[in-house]
């Protein structure tokens, strides 16, 4: 500094990709503070850039919930093998306020809907509420079809699934969240993708995740609190793992997942097998979630038949690509890294073959050529009509999408909602 003529620095506690790859650094927080301590008249610094942990402009609501004792082992085994474990933001009341009841921590959270209605879902936190303002919930009904005039669609037409009787609905803005199989699935329905200049990728570009359970085997019950314990998160490959056999670049994520209960596991086993149940209480695991590329030839499409509600039928076609079996293979590594490391005897992995992180098959972005919608989410060539789900993400991330799904449907509702629209135009008509 002083052969440069520099009187007065800036350090910054910075981490921008793997730690000890020679294209990234790693700059620790101590570093910037003994620095500043011993030469305050020098240096000043910034710390907390992190490429993995994005800007937050206030803290989290709430406080994590005290960890179990079996995340906190578990936790204990990730640190001794250097990695970084934390605490999983979950939509749980941990804590009493406003008059709602507290979560009791039992081992049916992850499956079932609350019966004390703990969990901030959108039946609790949403639904409700919008009811009370005025929402109307029509419960066992189908959408059909969406009817277009020109450039906007002029009215929704629904089926009632016990009566079978059809009725229309109109309304100067068309939301559809039906999520990334069904919206593409009334998108081709009602052949709107004939009118979107990207009308070639409604369907495409299907994903899923690839998404794997790695349990551990322990000689004795790692949860013997027998407690919720969904509770961290490991991050430390997110962005690649050059010490593996597996591809450069991101990966994606690893997490804690609940030891299912033995109840649970002996409705689904046969008969024959049942008395295995009771052994499910020497099993606890974690969850890999390996971000998967975005694909043109994975996609869902009509078939010829037609189902019971009139609208044809929905086939789907979709097929890992070689690094997203690599990905997942290599957070499966770690995975086992540290259970093995926490006392297990062995591992046992099952891989999830669902469709419930499904993204992607009516694609957000700027160029009019490869995306069913603009960047707000609006359907090109269709003035009134948004899609506000997971179908709209380009690519999947390597972590659960609920929250990314949520943000960007906010955005794009707000900006919609902000542009000018008469209040008589702003009531939802039915048609019989």
């Amino acid at each position: 500094m002083d052969a440069a003529g520099i009187e007065r620095a800036m350090l910054i506690a910075a981490k921008v990709g793997i730690k000890g790859h020679p294209s990234c650094y790693h700059v620790p927080i101590e570093v910037v503070r003994d620095a500043i301590n011993q030469y305050p008249d020098r240096f000043h610094g910034l710390a907390g850039i992190d490429p993995t942990e994005p800007h937050r402009s206030t803290p989290y609501p709430a406080a994590p919930a005290p960890l179990a004792a079996i995340s906190r082992h578990i936790a204990a085994a990730a640190e001794s093998l250097g990695l970084k474990p934390f605490p999983l933001p979950l939509a749980i009341n941990h804590r009493a306020r406003a008059g709602r009841s507290v979560c009791q921590a039992c081992r049916t959270c992850d499956g079932f809907a609350c019966a004390i209605e703990a969990k901030n879902d959108v039946a609790t936190m949403l639904i409700r509420p919008l009811i009370e303002r005025g929402l109307d919930l029509l419960v066992n009904t189908v959408v059909t079809r969406l009817e277009c005039d020109g450039q906007r669609i002029t009215s929704v037409t629904a089926l009632d699934r016990h009566s079978g009787r059809t009725t229309s609905y109109r309304a100067d803005r068309v939301f559809l969240a039906a999520g990334a199989l069904a919206s593409p699935h009334l998108l081709a329905a009602s052949r709107l993708a004939r009118l979107n200049p990207s009308g070639h990728v409604v369907g495409r570009f299907l994903m899923r995740h690839y998404n794997e359970v790695v349990l551990g085997i322990f000689p004795g019950e790692p949860d013997r609190e027998r407690r919720f314990h969904k509770q961290l998160g490991i991050h430390d490959f997110y962005l690649g793992d050059p010490t593996v056999n597996g591809p450069r670049g991101k990966l994606g994520a690893i997490q804690q997942v609940p030891t299912p209960p033995p109840s649970l596991v002996r409705a689904n086993l046969p008969r024959a097998l049942s008395g295995l149940a009771g052994l499910v209480n020497h099993l606890t695991g974690l969850l890999v979630i390996a971000e998967d590329q975005p694909n043109y030839d994975n996609r869902v499409y009509l078939g010829s038949g037609v189902d019971r509600y009139g609208l044809p039928s929905l086939l789907i076609d979709h097929r890992y690509s070689s690094r997203d079996r690599a990905a997942g293979r290599a957070l499966r590594t770690r995975a086992r890294q540290i259970l093995r490391r926490a006392g297990a005897w062995g591992t046992y992995s099952h891989r999830i073959a669902t469709f419930s992180h499904a993204l992607g098959t009516v694609r957000m972005g700027i160029d009019p050529g490869m995306s069913a919608l603009d960047q707000d989410c609006r359907f090109r060539g269709i003035e009134n009509l948004y899609v506000l789900d997971g179908s709209a993400l380009p690519t999947s991330g390597g972590v659960n999408p609920s929250l990314t799904i949520a943000a960007v449907a906010l955005r794009a509702a707000t900006r919609a909602l902000s542009l000018e629209v008469p209040a008589s135009e702003r009531i939802l008509h039915a048609v019989a």
